[in-house]
């Protein structure tokens, strides 16, 4: 019985020892969620708003440049766990360029898995009309890592371009005027390959086959999209207006189109092109007036609408068009130069009667 009553007692100290250590495990693993809750899951970043963009330039892609640049979004504690991390994971040796977003309250592990992933936030680039490569590089250089003078660069300089099938003049008709997700350190050559892409995918085999029955090239669509681009904002005149320039092709006769001659000049300010101008822009090849045929590139991006305006250019026998008198924005449209210049005549005594040069 005694023997009995020791084992017992033995039993009951060892499930007491068992629930202790049980109980002390759990501690140890709350302590530890919290400890680990505290330096990586919690929130930890620092600043106003809604989020914070961090840029990290391919030259730039250091240990030092990124502690810098992270330090002050972050709280102190969160910042010394980053560190421990990146010392840990290897990250000072991988520096991944780019651009990142972190949004407010995110924790240090999110934070650090974003950029050890090298997991970027693209830019939203949307492309609306631009007049010039010059205009273009500007814009885009703002948005991208490159600058104005390497965008440049790259474009006119025909041995870059010319795998993409342009030259510095047709360059502009890569591009599809839209909204695209492009990461902010693409390089030049990576950007045009992109823009390459969105060409490519516009241009359908239903497209191409609309402008082999115009007998036109892609590039020569887009040219003259590009005019009925600056002659209109009225989408439903577009088509009507490619008609007028396409019959003229069709012809041989000179486009004589207004915006070719403020694209020789470089003015796009003009409102009323005379024949000084004409005459002071004679030598450019952008002078539709005096040289037949189409200008050697497009005078600015154009539109999907534009584009398919002239894919879809409406059969008429229209050789003329001037803008209406009423200033509305629509045109008078005439098949015969006597037609046209009554047209022209009675557009003009309206400039004159409000002084329009």
């Amino acid at each position: 019985m005694a023997t009995a009553r020791k084992s017992t007692k033995k039993k009951i100290s060892k499930n007491k020892s068992s629930r202790v250590g049980l109980i002390m495990i759990l501690i140890l693993a709350f302590i530890f969620s919290a400890f680990f809750y505290t330096l990586f899951l919690r929130p930890a970043t620092n600043f106003k708003g809604e989020e914070v963009v961090i840029l990290i330039p391919s030259s730039k892609a250091n240990k030092s440049f990124v502690k810098n640049k992270i330090k002050s979004s972050i709280k102190p504690a969160q910042y010394t766990s980053f560190l421990g991390l990146a010392e840990w994971f290897g990250y000072w040796d991988h520096i991944k360029p780019g651009r990142y977003i972190i949004k407010k309250d995110a924790s240090i592990f999110s934070f650090f898995r974003k950029l050890n992933g090298g997991r970027q936030s693209p830019i939203a680039l949307t492309i609306n009309k631009f007049r010039t490569t010059r205009d273009f590089a500007k814009y885009v250089s703002t948005k991208f890592e490159f600058t104005e003078n390497e965008f440049l660069r790259f474009i006119q300089n025909q041995d870059s371009i010319k795998p993409f099938g342009v030259d510095d003049k047709t360059f502009m008709t890569l591009i599809i005027p839209n909204t695209y997700e492009i990461y902010w350190n693409v390089s030049p050559r990576e950007f045009v390959s992109r823009m390459t892409k969105e060409s490519n995918d516009f241009w359908t085999n239903s497209r191409i086959e609309k402008a082999q029955s115009l007998e036109l090239s892609k590039s020569e669509v887009y040219t003259i999209a590009s005019i009925v681009e600056e002659e209109t904002n009225n989408n439903d005149e577009k088509p009507i207006i490619a008609s007028v320039y396409v019959n003229r092709l069709k012809k041989d006769m000179n486009l004589g189109a207004d915006p070719t001659i403020k694209f020789a000049l470089n003015n796009f300010l003009l409102k009323r092109i005379t024949l000084q101008h004409i005459n002071s822009s004679k030598s450019s090849p952008y002078n539709t007036y005096k040289h037949k045929g189409l200008p050697p590139g497009p005078i600015c991006t154009a539109s999907i609408p534009s584009i398919d305006a002239v894919l879809q250019a409406e059969k008429t026998d229209y050789l003329y068009f001037c803008a209406k008198e009423d200033f509305s924005g629509s045109h008078n449209f005439a098949a015969t130069a006597e037609k046209h210049f009554k047209n022209a005549r009675k557009y003009q005594r309206a400039l004159d009667s409000l002084r329009i040069h």
